[in-house]
Parts: structure tokens; C-alpha cells; sequence
């Protein structure tokens, strides 16, 4: 087995654009050896900074939801969690999806993988000319998303003057500027405010967010949003990400996901 790679990141420049810049990725399987192999091997193609590994997809989804990288590479195959199960706990739990990557050596379940939307399927032993391929695939969605023309203007809905906070019996009425903030977890949004903590009506951060004010509520995270109004702190994290302690009595940390960690150095300096 080939020795794990061991070459320093590349730091982006200030003229680099983000479609030089490496793509982040992720590494799931039980086997430590199949890590070690295909992060050396993705260390020899290049392109790919692989940011954190997993050992099963309970990890993997806990992975995926704190540094949101560009790709997954998911073993088929895990105890407890399995690589089909993190796509769909991802989903269900309302997280957006990376590029994904199924790797295992067998191959009956090529189907189901791309019925999940998979970017790509590969078998083991992984062969380096085809993770070139996999690896290529993936810069060409990362450019082609990045080139797509910004969609037309959508009327955004008028803020709601207040919002109803569902705290065991009760229903409780507050002001959105006392929404610290929302977080979604298994399909459920829980609003922490000023005044209380529990569920929402809404379905999705995406319609909660639509239905705040733009200027003050910020989508941080895949599974956060945050009132930029009540951050009390910045705290600086691994792989230069960031923590947001809040303004609420338990003072929570938020996490940053790696791309609003790069507008969050440019919002602040940092």
C-alpha cells in the first residue's frame, strides 16, 4: 500500500479565482487503508484538497454538514450507516448535497447510486486513471455552475412582521428581530429568540429565509441561519473556517461553512 501523501495545501492568491482554487473534499470508508490509498491517489492528480475522513456515514453526514465540501467520496459499504443511507439522511435532514463519489468493490449497486443522483460510481481497487476522470468530471460542474448566467430576479415576499415559535403547548408570537437564530435538523427548523426556543411552521430554511429580511439574516451554514445583528463573537476554527458564538444564554456556536467563511473574511477583514 502506498505511503499516505503528505504535501502542504495550496493557498489561493488574491488574483486566483475560485476556478483555480482546489476543490475540497471528503473520504468515507471503514477500511483506514482505502482512505490512506485514495487520498494519496488524489494527492498525486491534484485539484482536490481532501479536508476531513470518515470511518462510517454517521460521521461522514456529520462531516459533510461541517465543511461542506465540493466532493464526497462515500464507500458503498459501511457498518451502521452506509454510503446509499448518508445521501438520504443528508436529504431528509434537509442538508444540501455535495458532489458525491460511490466507491466499493462490487458493482450490483451502480444503480441505486445514480437513482440518488450520484455524481460518479467507481470500483475498487480504484484505478488512477479512472478517479482522473472522476476528479475532471467533477471541476467541469464546478466551472460550468460558476459560469452560468445569474438567474432572473425573483419578486422576494414581503418580511413577516412577526413569527410563531411552537414551544411544547404553546404558540408563541415573536419578532423576527428577536430570531437569534434557525437551525434544521432530521426535517425540523428550531428558532431560538429572545424569548424562547422551539419548532417552526416552516418546512425548509430556504422558505424561512425568504420570508426574513435579506440584510439582516444570514444563511452561514447549510443548516443555519443567523440574525448578523446578535453574533458576539467570531471564533477562528480548523481549516480556516469559523465559529459564530451567539447572543443567546447558552451563547451557542454556529458553524461557518467553507465557502461563507471566504464572504465572511471579506465582510470583516478577517
Amino acid at each position: 500500500m502506498r505511503p499516505h501523501a503528505t504535501t502542504a495545501p495550496r493557498q489561493a492568491t488574491p488574483e486566483s479565482s475560485p476556478v483555480s482554487q482546489p476543490m475540497s473534499a471528503i473520504i468515507a470508508d471503514d477500511e483506514p487503508l482505502a482512505r490512506d490509498e485514495l487520498r494519496f491517489l488524489l494527492g498525486e492528480i491534484g485539484d482536490i484538497e481532501v479536508v476531513g475522513s470518515a470511518a462510517n456515514g454517521l460521521e461522514a453526514v456529520e462531516l459533510i454538514e461541517k465543511l461542506d465540501p465540493v466532493i464526497a467520496f462515500l464507500d458503498i459499504q459501511m457498518p451502521g450507516l452506509d454510503g446509499l443511507g448518508v445521501v438520504r439522511r443528508l436529504r431528509e435532514s434537509g442538508i444540501g448535497l455535495p458532489h458525491i463519489v460511490f466507491s466499493t468493490a462490487y458493482d450490483q449497486f451502480a444503480v441505486e447510486a445514480f437513482r440518488l443522483e450520484a455524481m460518479d460510481y467507481i470500483t475498487k481497487p480504484v484505478e488512477r486513471e479512472r478517479l482522473e476522470q472522476t476528479v475532471e468530471r467533477a471541476r467541469r460542474l464546478v466551472t460550468d455552475r460558476i459560469a452560468e448566467p445569474p438567474a432572473a430576479p425573483v419578486p422576494r415576499p414581503a418580511a413577516f412582521t412577526k413569527l410563531l415559535v411552537k414551544s411544547g403547548a404553546r404558540n408563541l408570537i415573536v419578532d423576527p428581530q428577536d430570531l437569534i437564530y434557525a437551525t434544521i435538523d432530521d426535517g425540523v427548523i428550531t428558532l431560538a429568540t429572545l424569548q424562547a426556543e422551539g419548532q417552526s411552521s416552516f418546512r425548509t430554511l430556504e422558505e424561512l429565509q425568504a420570508a426574513l429580511d435579506p440584510d439582516i439574516f444570514w444563511r452561514a451554514h447549510r443548516s443555519y441561519v443567523v440574525n448578523v445583528n446578535r453574533i458576539r463573537e467570531v471564533v477562528p476554527w480548523f481549516k480556516s473556517t469559523y465559529q459564530l458564538k451567539m447572543d443567546d444564554k447558552r451563547g451557542s456556536e454556529i458553524p461557518v461553512s467553507r465557502i461563507q467563511s471566504r464572504r465572511l473574511r471579506e465582510m470583516l477583514n478577517l
